[in-house]
């Protein structure tokens, strides 16, 4: 079958509403892919014996952007055969259990989507800037990913 009549894409999304594991994942369905694999991040309720209340999240969403469309563009040369790719991330107040972010990522076989969702949110932790910001019961934490650039940089 030729997949030329299924265009690739890639969807990216920040946004403060809350996120959807169907509208995420159907966004990459093709029928030219015999694989959806999905990573969804979501708030746990706990961090390093301390209640967990919410996260909350801010970003400098055009640069933002841009460092996810870099992304895809890896992924697309590391693994050729990737048709699809949806990355939404939620922004301002994510309460406990619900999703922070999902990638989603179509292939005709399961391996290249597997490591290109591995990869991606890898990376994304890496070099988006995204913050988050832990609430507590009774105070708060801003986080830096250990995969971040420049949280590892010489000050």
């Amino acid at each position: 079958m030729d997949g030329s009549k299924d265009t690739s894409k890639d969807f990216i999304k920040l946004k403060p509403e809350k996120l959807s594991v169907d509208e995420v994942s159907d966004l990459v369905l093709s029928p030219y892919c015999g694989a959806v694999s999905l990573f969804i991040g979501t708030t746990r309720n706990n961090f390093e014996g301390k209640k967990v209340i919410h996260l909350e999240y801010e970003a400098y969403t055009s640069m933002a952007e841009n460092e996810i469309k870099k992304i895809c563009r890896d992924i697309r040369q590391k693994w050729s055969s990737v048709k699809h790719i949806a990355v939404y991330h939620r922004l301002g107040v994510v309460p406990i259990t619900e999703a922070s972010v999902i990638i989603a990522v179509s292939s005709p076989h399961r391996a290249e989507s597997l490591e290109a969702v591995m990869y991606c949110i890898n990376t994304l932790k890496a070099s988006v800037p995204i913050w988050k910001k832990e609430i507590y019961e009774d105070e708060y934490s801003w986080k830096e990913n250990k995969e971040c650039f420049w949280a590892n940089s010489e000050k």
